[in-house]
């Protein structure tokens, strides 16, 4: 038997791969919350409208992406999908709003070569800089560092810094770029420069008669249309919530309410605590935060806990608003915040531009993050977020009325900190687990990245680490 623990998304997605490897056994989920999702959470008012209080999109690059599609395709979601392409204006017009002003984006070739109104010069220039600046041997820096390094300054506070934000609610001066711009950071290692690193790809690229094989018509379509990231009638959360219905059909026992207290590996099987009781199984493929799994494991491996618990999590603030008419500048996906603004919002989305409903406008305030405890403190009331949210987006666009909606979701620990030396630490806590052949597979944000897309390939890994597992037993 094997032990799933954790309902979110790489949890159910890791129960899913398993269905398809009898060797694994019987499968069981254990999630200690009354509900299976994780962070993915989608609030249907009275009115139809949807206030995501987690991610509403995911990408369609690369393997992970395509691997996703594949996914939604096997759970017949595609009459649910609403694909976002490259021509919407939530994919083209993305902004930055700095001295007191919203700044477009380049998303042209022209835009690229023309004076940047945020940057005060062409974001081609960069190529210059790149080319110019010597190359230093590194095994792992911040992106912010290495974007000044190799850039310069203005893209790291103005460009880089707020999309770091975007993307992790991170600081810049403290994440890998050896992990999150991992394809960048060798391109200098290698090549000296990330132009001459870029353009030798791209050239190996077109000499290599590669032909890419769909295993889904959905991955093929999106490929074709040009999608950028697509979404889920009925919000995002329809995807772990098909996952938990296709994987209970299939015999697998989810077991909601079930927290996991403690785990031991013994010669030949695992114990758990589940709920002051005590179970065994073959196998763990743990998807729980890594500081989660620390507390589980700190009595009989503690230096696997050490570096687990290393790796940092950040609180995230999620306000929802509803204003009664379009309030919006423009149509967009929305903008993002400098950290060295010092404001307590880290950017806002255009919902209702993204997933258009009604005439209303929708949007959703991310807050905090890395910077959590300096604006609001430890605990702060949702009051206080509220009324901090709607001052900002009033301001910031404008907007004169009062929401006629809202939501507030304080996000305890969401998202992991891939902070520099994050490949190395990595690197250490799969050899510590395989030197000692521990029936342990990790899985979700923590690790592979905190894209969907990340963690639902990360399950699908930790499953094939499982199979690899169980057939070295046997042999």
């Amino acid at each position: 038997m094997t032990v799933v623990l954790g309902g979110g998304i790489s949890g159910l997605s890791a129960a899913y791969y398993a269905l398809n490897n009898p060797r694994i056994g019987p499968i069981i989920v254990l999630e200690a919350s009354n509900r299976l999702g994780g962070w993915i959470r989608s609030h249907e008012l009275s009115n139809g409208i949807i206030f995501e209080k987690g991610p509403r999109t995911i990408r369609c690059l690369g393997l992970a992406g395509k691997n996703t599609l594949n996914l939604l395709e096997d759970l017949q979601l595609t009459n649910k999908l609403i694909p976002i392409k490259s021509d919407h204006p939530s994919a083209k017009n993305r902004m930055i709003y700095s001295r007191n002003k919203l700044h477009l984006l380049p998303n042209s070739f022209l835009s690229i070569i023309k004076t940047n109104t945020l940057l005060n010069r062409s974001l081609a220039s960069f190529l210059v800089k790149d080319l110019i600046a010597p190359m230093v041997r590194k095994d792992d820096e911040s992106i912010y560092s290495f974007t000044t390094r190799r850039i310069g300054k203005d893209i790291a506070d103005y460009l880089v810094s707020p999309m770091i934000c975007g993307i992790c609610a991170g600081d810049a001066q403290k994440i890998s770029v050896n992990f999150l711009m991992k394809s960048l950071f060798e391109a200098e290692q290698k090549h000296g420069s990330i132009t001459k690193g870029l353009l030798k790809q791209l050239f190996k690229k077109k000499n290599v008669n590669n032909k890419i094989e769909y295993k889904s018509n959905l991955a093929k379509r999106a490929d074709t249309e040009k999608w950028v990231v697509w979404g889920l009638k009925g919000g995002l959360e329809e995807l772990p919530r098909s996952l938990g219905n296709n994987i209970q059909s299939q015999g697998v026992d989810i077991q909601l309410n079930s927290h996991c207290e403690k785990l031991f590996f013994q010669s030949n099987h695992v114990e758990l605590t589940i709920n002051g009781k005590a179970r065994k199984c073959s196998h763990v493929i743990s998807s729980l935060p890594a500081k989660t799994l620390a507390k589980l494991l700190e009595e009989q491996h503690p230096d696997l806990a050490e570096q687990l618990r290393s790796i940092p999590m950040v609180t995230v603030a999620v306000v929802n608003l509803q204003f009664a008419d379009n309030v919006l500048p423009m149509n967009a996906f929305g903008f993002l915040v400098p950290p060295g603004e010092n404001l307590p919002i880290l950017g806002v989305i255009f919902d209702s531009c993204i997933f258009p409903k009604d005439s209303s406008t929708v949007l959703t305030v991310m807050m905090g993050g890395a910077w959590f405890e300096k604006y609001f403190g430890k605990d702060p009331s949702d009051e206080n977020l509220l009324n901090i949210a709607i001052k900002q987006v009033k301001e910031i666009l404008n907007i004169k009325k009062e929401p006629i909606a809202f939501n507030v979701a304080i996000l305890k620990d969401c998202i992991p900190q891939h902070v520099v030396g994050h490949a190395q630490r990595l690197n250490h806590i799969r050899d510590y687990i395989s030197s000692r052949r521990i029936p342990l597979a990790l899985c979700g944000s923590s690790y592979q990245g905190v894209g969907i897309n990340d963690v639902i390939l990360s399950a699908k890994e930790a499953v094939s680490e499982i199979v690899q597992h169980s057939n070295e037993l046997k042999n």
